[in-house]
């Protein structure tokens, strides 16, 4: 009886050893990954980087100098498709209107083109 109780023992740890396993290997596999950026939110920088644009959630943009923090444009942006926007506002230092339709080709670039038919890149800042 010994030999018996020693083997449903050996049994019974093998299989509670098993379902612990089983309970520690069945979350992610990986380890959560910091939120992917949604839409155009967040600090995007020219190619030069000379300006630092940032779009809110509330559908504005704020443009500053990235050498003085002075505020060279403001004004809002839609979001015309998955990966389109339209951008309209103000340059502060001409106070004309400006606006810009761009193009998401990556989470991290933004392909625009002016209404005058200039062409420049915008890459988030992380």
């Amino acid at each position: 009886m010994t030999i018996a109780r020693k083997v449903l023992s050996m049994g019974m740890a093998g299989a509670l050893a098993s379902m612990l396993a089983a309970c520690a290997t069945s979350g992610p596999d990986q380890p959560p990954m910091a939120a992917t950026p949604k839409g155009v939110e967040g600090s995007w920088i020219d190619a030069k980087g000379t300006g630092l644009s940032t779009f809110t959630g509330g559908g504005t943009f704020t443009t500053v100098a990235t050498d003085t923090g002075q505020k060279l444009a403001d004004g809002s942006y839609t979001m015309t498709g998955a990966t389109s926007v339209q951008i309209n506002g103000t340059s502060l230092i001409r106070q004309t209107p400006v606006s810009f339709n761009c193009l998401m080709v990556s989470t991290s670039q933004l392909n625009c083109t002016s209404s005058a038919g200039q062409n420049f890149v915008l890459t988030r800042r992380t």
